[in-house]
């Protein structure tokens, strides 16, 4: 890399990390905004964890940043329940259930130290379910508004690459997913064999810089309607009309039904449940669109997101396959899969890449950018979501259970059973906790080792 692309590299790193420290003291101010207006007292709202570096206090609340920038908190009074009027302490002891309640009561009891007399009533648990329930999901919701905002702008002012009806590239056969990923794993090419299918378009005189104009008789529009149309006429017969340096010409093809990847809204290949590439039968003539960029309006941005979140939601789903698949990618010669998960280390990498890439201008620098930190807030709100503790979504599920049980409580005539108690969920967390720590190692080291790159 020459001194210029470093430097790009290095600015690009630091834009994204900039932008990835502010989504989360915003993440944390979508905690802490709430809590104050319901009344709860928060003791701190930090950045990071571990030691602090810098901290102040305004009011009752000390605000800083510490020395690990991996996250953040807001910490609230009485988000444990006091132990139970006439409750005595564990005695010690070495059984391992015995040492689990004596956690939980160690817990209980340093939550009711921080409750000064008189804010018995500012306790978060003190609050109805709801707005509990409000105050966990501020934190995802300000993610929510990062990846919205940030790609509303990306979309009204650099614009989005939409496929258009121009031809970019005309194949000159028809090989099946399937037997493309054979050839690939043998080492051999993908190109076509001897046998291979001709590709339709390819028959019927289509060449790149065709611009297609209609197809079975019904004009074209966008690129999105002739695929579906090509889709369903597989095995029929079709008139397919097109425009070559102002000439109009025409020819009748028949799209071959054949095993194709499923894409999604941004032409991306879909994973099915196991992981691999999900695949269908379809009709298929052989031919890629042109890419151009479109300008659109701030409601564009909801569809673009919310194709994100299903996206990082498929990841999640299948999370630990894919750490699988990760760690079998670093130490054997498998490929990385490029949709996988990844560490911080692999996002600062990719936006570097990004930003030092010599042949794109600033504006195309900027926009992979912006793209690069939607899609960090997208992956930031599903897996705070994750009904488990300590995220935030274990939080939301803990008050919706005790909403039940409050309610069953009620229905039946029993006695009330009082906050769902989060001490005794104290070793799931640990656990959770240990295991997103395993997880971090394992994407950081394949983002050192494997890395995932632009090209």
């Amino acid at each position: 890399m020459t001194v210029v692309e470093i430097l790009w590299y290095v600015a690009g790193v630091l834009a994204v990390a900039l932008g990835l420290a502010v989504s989360i003291a915003l993440h944390e101010v979508g905690h802490l905004v709430p809590a104050k207006l319901f009344g709860v007292r928060v003791t701190q709202y930090m950045i990071g964890f571990g030691p602090a570096l810098v901290s102040w206090r305004r009011g009752e609340t000390e605000y800083g940043f510490k020395a690990v920038p991996l996250g953040g908190y807001v910490a609230m009074i009485g988000m444990l329940p006091p132990p139970r009027p006439g409750q005595t302490p564990r005695t010690a002891s070495t059984g391992f259930v015995q040492q689990l309640g004596r956690m939980a009561d160690d817990a209980r009891a340093q939550a009711a130290e921080e409750v000064r007399p008189g804010d018995e009533h500012r306790r978060f648990l003190a609050l109805p379910v709801w707005k509990r329930v409000v105050i966990m999901l501020g934190g995802p919701f300000m993610n929510l508004l990062i990846a919205l905002g940030v790609t509303a702008l990306l979309v009204t002012t650099v614009g989005t690459s939409q496929p258009s009806t121009t031809v970019a590239e005309v194949y000159r056969c028809v090989v099946t997913t399937q037997e493309q990923q054979a050839r690939a794993a043998s080492g051999g090419t993908e190109d076509c064999r001897p046998g291979d299918p001709a590709a339709p378009a390819h028959e019927a005189g289509l060449r790149p810089g065709d611009t297609v104009l209609a197809f079975d008789g019904r004009p074209v529009s966008d690129w999105d309607a002739l695929s579906a149309a090509i889709r369903d006429r597989a095995g029929q017969p079709t008139r397919i009309e097109w425009e070559r340096d102002g000439e109009r010409m025409s020819a009748t093809l028949t799209p071959r039904l054949t095993e194709r990847p499923v894409t999604d809204a941004l032409g991306r290949p879909e994973r099915a449940s196991d992981g691999t590439v999900a695949t269908h039968e379809v009709g298929f003539i052989g031919m890629g669109a042109q890419l151009e960029t479109v300008r659109g309006t701030p409601l564009d941005a909801g569809p673009l997101v919310t194709q994100q979140v299903r996206g990082v939601v498929d990841v999640v789903l299948v999370l630990p396959q894919r750490l699988w698949d990760t760690a079998v990618a670093v130490v054997t010669p498998a490929e990385r899969d490029p949709d996988g998960p990844m560490s911080v280390v692999g996002v600062g990498r990719i936006a570097g890449e990004a930003a030092a890439l010599e042949q794109a201008t600033l504006t195309d620098k900027a926009a992979l950018l912006l793209s690069l930190l939607a899609g960090v807030n997208v992956a930031l709100m599903v897996f705070n979501l994750i009904p488990l503790l300590p995220l935030d979504g274990g939080h939301v599920a803990g008050a919706l259970w005790e909403a039940v049980r409050r309610g069953w409580a009620r229905f039946t005539g029993r006695p009330d059973p009082g906050p769902f108690d989060l001490a005794r969920m104290l070793p799931l967390t640990y656990a959770v906790g240990a295991a997103m720590l395993l997880m971090g190692v394992i994407l950081i080291v394949a983002d050192i080792v494997e890395p995932v790159r632009l090209f």
